[in-house]
């Protein structure tokens, strides 16, 4: 019998865990699961800070997935633990510098550590992506579609 292949491990990080990580957790599964790779994969998001724990996304970003059949409504906040989450993933993806700095203060190691764009292949340089929370629904299309191509790009690099 064949031995089982170990789980690549990847968590999204933003800062409250509502609007851009748990979109990009979305994302990855939906993109994992088109290409039946389920078994090979263990995905989850979370937040630097411990404002929103135990709530489900931004209802901008549910409905902004639902216009793509994915669905966020089982998804939850979380704090990231670094006692647990920097042992546990492979790959730890902060949204923005912001985020990854703060990770850094949290004892993770930086080769951990890819800024969500850095898979983005239409950039020559890694850049934000900006938090949605304050602006309209047009802010949260604009981050989805971002998402998606780091995603995807992530996809290629993990596989």
């Amino acid at each position: 019998m064949p031995k089982p292949q170990p789980q690549t491990t990847v968590l999204f990080v933003c800062l409250g865990n509502i609007c851009r990580s748990p979109l990009a957790h979305g994302i990855f599964q939906h993109l994992v699961n088109q290409n039946n790779l389920a078994n090979k994969f263990q995905i989850d998001s979370c937040g630097t800070g411990d404002w929103h724990v135990g709530n489900p996304p931004d209802p901008r970003s549910i409905q902004t997935a639902a216009l793509y059949n994915i669905d966020l409504t089982t998804q939850r906040a979380r704090q990231f633990d670094p006692s647990t989450d920097i042992q546990r993933y492979q790959w730890i993806i902060p949204m923005d510098a912001a985020n990854k700095r703060d990770l850094i203060k949290l004892g993770t190691p930086k080769p951990q550590l890819h800024l969500m764009r850095s898979f983005d292949p239409t950039l020559k340089t890694p850049q934000d992506i900006p938090d949605p929370y304050y602006g309209g629904d047009h802010g949260f299309e604009k981050v989805y579609q971002m998402l998606t191509i780091a995603c995807q790009g992530l996809l290629n690099d993990t596989r």
